[in-house]
């Protein structure tokens, strides 16, 4: 799939030591595109939708922001912590900038966590971008699917 210039800028600011250390892309060999066409289709698969994660994700970080750094327990459900870090992140799409705030949320039943952060509930929301398989803050769509929709 023929990339426009703007998303070819956005996959540059995505690479390694651009604005992370580990990059946004993980050991990906797609381009920017088709990793977003190829989970667009999976989260479609899966009966979930872009705007409805993101609201419920955002949610549980703003529930555990209240807790000061602390685990906290949300609907016998889920336990969610939430770190603040000084500075912030652009957005490789260079539409915004976000604070550095890391969510760890973990399903109590199955013990399985996702990681992600302020930028990354941007990426899912704006931009359906998940980031590349390999990258330390990928959101699996099918893990998404097993922790929020129990």
């Amino acid at each position: 799939m023929k990339m426009t210039p703007y998303m070819i800028k956005a996959q540059s600011n995505m690479l390694p030591g651009k604005i992370t250390a580990e990059g946004f892309l993980g050991d990906e060999k797609l381009n920017l595109n088709e990793i977003i066409t190829r989970d667009e289709g999976e989260m479609i698969r899966l009966g979930m939708k872009f705007q409805t994660v993101s609201d419920l994700l955002r949610d549980l970080m703003h529930k555990g922001e209240h807790a000061l750094g602390e685990p906290v327990t949300i609907e016998d459900k889920w336990i969610v912590q939430t770190i603040e870090a000084r500075g912030n992140l652009p957005c490789p799409f260079e539409d915004g900038i976000f604070e550095k705030v890391t969510v760890q949320l973990k399903l109590i039943s199955s013990e399985e966590t996702i990681i992600y952060t302020d930028l990354s509930l941007h990426l899912l929301e704006k931009h359906h971008f998940l980031q590349g398989k390999g990258s330390p803050f990928r959101i699996e769509p099918m893990k998404i699917k097993r922790i929020l929709c129990q």
